[in-house]
């Protein structure tokens, strides 16, 4: 083989394998925000499902529902193995050995509500705190891969992501009033009062709506969106009239099912561009 067409062959070869390794990281790093994504909603879910469980006296389908969260949270994240970050790595570590412990608190308060009937307000407060721990953790986790590959997710998307992180926020503070351990125990970092989540939610789906470069099925799942979100809102904002922890809890959960296929569908829309 002629030297020239061999150095060609080789540069090609060379190519090729940068490319391959690029579209491979890209993919993982994709794959790591899924399940951070999925990971920070479970556990949000966790602490929402709990207050259920409280406020409906140890129901048992709350009992199921804490279950399901705990199990997926973990699965989430043991998912998230390999980091190439040294600072992200340290995060995942940090992340896991708090998630271990707020894991912990919950399954001894829901052995002491099922014993007893009841929590004191004090260990939940611990539990709340600790949840708002693990939630930050998974947020600088989340900045930290975005700094590794701010690429991986369109602006479509983290919009779509962020929207379900705030209506689990809004689910979870509900839930908290509902018990009567109030919005100091909702685990939301922030502490804004719901008014002001509820009217927050109300304008990123409007702006989200309004994406001129929506597709029609984009369009009409968040239509699905708005509509369950309007049958829910007046109760949001006027939570100290009537409370129905239930509805909310059932259509918070719906709406958060629906913006995952939205966040499917600008995937997709983004990988046909």
């Amino acid at each position: 083989m002629p030297a020239q067409l061999r150095a060609f062959s080789l540069r090609t070869l060379l190519l090729g394998a940068l490319a391959l390794h690029a579209s491979t990281l890209f993919a993982s790093t994709a794959d790591d925000f899924q399940h951070l994504q999925d990971f920070h909603l479970a556990t949000q879910k966790s602490l929402a499902d709990f207050y259920m469980y409280n406020s409906m006296e140890g129901d048992q389908r709350y009992a199921k529902m804490i279950e399901a969260s705990r199990q997926q949270a973990r699965d989430e994240l043991g998912k998230l193995t390999g980091l190439q970050d040294v600072g992200a790595a340290r995060l995942q570590t940090q992340l896991q050995e708090q998630w271990q412990l707020y894991d912990a608190e919950l399954k001894s308060l829901m052995s002491v509500m099922q014993k007893q009937g009841y929590t004191d307000l004090q260990p939940v407060a611990d539990m709340a705190t600790r949840n708002r721990q693990v939630l930050e953790t998974a947020q600088a986790l989340y900045e930290a891969l975005q700094r590794m590959d701010g690429s991986a997710i369109s602006a479509q998307m983290a919009a779509t992501r962020e929207l379900s992180v705030l209506m689990q926020s809004i689910a979870v503070n509900y839930a908290a009033r509902s018990a009567s351990v109030g919005a100091s125990f909702s685990g939301d970092s922030s502490e804004r009062p719901i008014e002001d989540l509820v009217s927050d939610f109300s304008a990123r789906l409007s702006a989200l709506r309004n994406q001129q470069a929506n597709s029609a099925a984009i369009n009409t799942a968040l239509d699905g969106v708005a509509t369950k979100w309007r049958y829910i809102e007046g109760s949001l904002r006027n939570y100290n009239e009537k409370s129905v922890p239930f509805l909310v809890s059932k259509y918070s959960d719906s709406i958060i099912r629906s913006l995952a296929d939205v966040d499917a569908l600008y995937a997709q829309s983004g990988s046909q561009s």
